[in-house]
């Protein structure tokens, strides 16, 4: 199920990529360092502006990793891959400036050990909210900040601790959560 949905995404963004024109300033590559700091979460966002103001936004989110305490051995997670899509609104002018952006997201996840042994897992899809600034360091690389929040819908099971595979609760449930807390480096072209 998984590799269907990286199949369309990379599917979808091969064709918007294709099927613009080629010129200056029009597409755009980034990574959130702040999303590597969450625990080593690789992430990549593409972007192609299709208008003065508008930009078409592709990313992805994987995380496989789990961290193990020295002492105690206790495993603490925040895996995950996530896949979104949408657009961005500059006022002034693409990859400069304030931006505004809307995406559709989906999550699957396993986060767990932090403050006791119980892991959480499940699927999220839902909508994000973003707001930010674009810094324009040279003619080719752009330094951004933004946040936002995302809402939608939540299928998860809980479980006792990450290796016993005890489950305490399963269900479907309405979430709002932070998203994008944005600290990139992008590469414009």
């Amino acid at each position: 199920m998984a590799n269907n949905r990286i199949r369309i995404i990379v599917s979808l963004l091969i064709m918007l990529m294709l099927s613009a024109r080629a010129s200056a300033q029009e597409y755009s590559v980034s990574t959130n360092l702040l999303g590597w700091a969450n625990m080593g979460t690789m992430n990549v966002e593409a972007s192609y502006g299709f208008a003065r103001r508008w930009t078409a936004v592709a990313g992805v989110r994987y995380n496989p990793f789990t961290f193990y305490h020295p002492q105690s051995h206790d495993a603490m997670r925040h895996r995950q891959q996530s896949y979104s899509i949408g657009l961005a609104f500059w006022p002034w002018h693409i990859h400069s400036g304030w931006w505004v952006s809307g995406k559709m997201r989906y999550q699957e996840y396993n986060i767990g050990g932090f403050r006791s042994p119980e892991t959480r897992e499940g699927d999220r899809i839902g909508a994000s909210l973003s707001l930010g600034y674009s810094y324009m360091l040279s003619e080719h690389f752009n330094v951004g900040l933004g946040a936002g929040l995302w809402s939608g819908y939540d299928l998860f099971t809980r479980y006792n601790c990450p290796n016993c595979g005890r489950i305490i609760d399963t269900g479907k449930d309405a979430f709002i959560l932070p998203d994008d807390i944005i600290l990139s480096i992008a590469y414009v072209f």
